[in-house]
């Protein structure tokens, strides 16, 4: 597909761009199809608990792409498995588009999600080798901020892709923005710094997992953003199933949630700076958990305006939005220096409670709200006790 463009000199910034163009196609994956979810067993057959598959599929081949690219990113060259994984996922991204029936997308958005996985792996790496000292760290936060902020953003793109031209529109347009970044990444590639001259210091899994440090900001980064993701995943299929509403009702719902979540992450380093990480982090965490308790008590008590829901996930989003970057940063640092394992690990970690969440809540979308806000409630608890129950070690972050 692109081995014939001619190789050309780019700036930092542009590659910088690049690397966060690549790193958003493999998260919009899910966020981009997520409006049309509930259309496809009216369009392909199938119940609504296998159309939630269609999300909980591409999240695990992502888990599983992002250990297996962890792994060949330190025995050979990124710049080339950077092209490879763009131009696999474009490929499977279109397949997916001419899918014979829901079963058959299923199968695909697994292997999908496993080569649009490659970006997140190898971007810290070269940020790395791009930038030195506190430019470096800066740029590590930006792209925290870009992968927190995609989940926000590519939901709203996915409904208005669903309205123009139906469900497999998002698909076509993931593919055709794979390819152009497979194309830019061949010709600018060699621009990049590659394994030989990324500036990481290469570990195993096993030992940075041990690492307390990252275990804990890790852990807590995963559950945290599982939560928002797990409660927008289900969303549509609540709203426009058993609720009788339509996808206009999740649009304002998360066109809502998304203003004060760049609101909070935008403000998220200043109030670090001056309050603390670690304690901006845990407030951020604790917010997060009493958003979603505040959604439980009401759904559970029967409710289900979005007068009431909309303010409640503005909440939400805020606390998200202030621990986020900075929760994402912290885990990268926690590494202690192989950027590209660290960051496959906190995505990985990421995706599969969000598939987990996702598949285990898909059967009981039909009782409402409820089931949705129970599990998002479970998974930021489990953030807040990471954060209080591992301990901080002395040379922590």
């Amino acid at each position: 597909m692109v081995c014939a463009v001619m190789t050309r000199s780019a700036s930092p910034g542009f590659l910088f761009l690049l690397i966060s163009f690549g790193t958003i196609l493999g998260i919009a994956g899910t966020d981009l199809v997520l409006p049309a979810v509930p259309t496809m067993p009216r369009e392909l057959g199938g119940t609504p608990a296998l159309a939630q598959m269609v999300l909980a599929a591409y999240a695990a081949g992502t888990l599983a792409g992002l250990l297996t690219f962890g792994e060949l990113g330190a025995r050979y060259s990124p710049r080339k498995l950077l092209v490879w994984s763009l131009s696999l996922f474009a490929i499977t991204s279109i397949l997916s588009a001419f899918a014979p029936n829901l079963e058959g997308l299923v199968a695909l958005r697994f292997v999908q999600g496993a080569f649009g996985s490659g970006p997140a792996v190898f971007a810290p790496g070269f940020i790395q080798g791009l930038y030195t000292g506190d430019k470096a760290a800066g740029m590590f936060g930006r792209l925290g901020s870009i992968e927190s902020l995609t989940p926000a953003l590519a939901p709203l793109a996915g409904a208005f892709l669903l309205q123009v031209g139906g469900w497999e529109t998002s698909f076509l347009v993931l593919g055709g923005c794979a390819v152009v970044c497979a194309i830019a990444s061949k010709t600018y590639g060699h621009s990049l710094p590659d394994r030989q001259d990324a500036l990481e210091v290469h570990q195993s899994y096993f030992s940075i997992v041990r690492k307390v440090d990252f275990l804990r900001h890790a852990l807590s980064q995963a559950f945290s953003l599982a939560g928002i993701l797990i409660f927008v995943f289900g969303a549509p299929a609540v709203m426009t199933g058993n609720l009788g509403g339509g996808i206009r009702d999740f649009i304002l719902l998360q066109s809502c949630g998304i203003a004060n979540f760049i609101l909070a992450s935008n403000l998220s380093n200043m109030l670090a700076r001056t309050f603390g990480i670690e304690r901006m982090i845990v407030i951020g965490t604790a917010g997060l958990l009493l958003g979603f308790l505040l959604i439980l008590a009401y759904v559970g008590s029967g409710g289900e305006s979005l007068i009431v829901l909309v303010p409640l996930w503005v909440v939400t989003n805020g606390a998200f939005g202030i621990r986020g970057p900075i929760g994402f940063h912290q885990a990268i640092i926690a590494s202690k220096g192989d950027h590209s394992r660290g960051a496959a690990l906190v995505v990985a970690a990421i995706l599969g409670v969000t598939a987990a969440g996702t598949a285990g809540a898909a059967p009981f979308l039909v009782m409402g709200w409820w089931p949705l806000a129970l599990t998002s409630c479970l998974t930021a608890l489990f953030a807040l006790i990471c954060l209080t129950l591992i301990p901080k070690s002395n040379g922590g972050p």
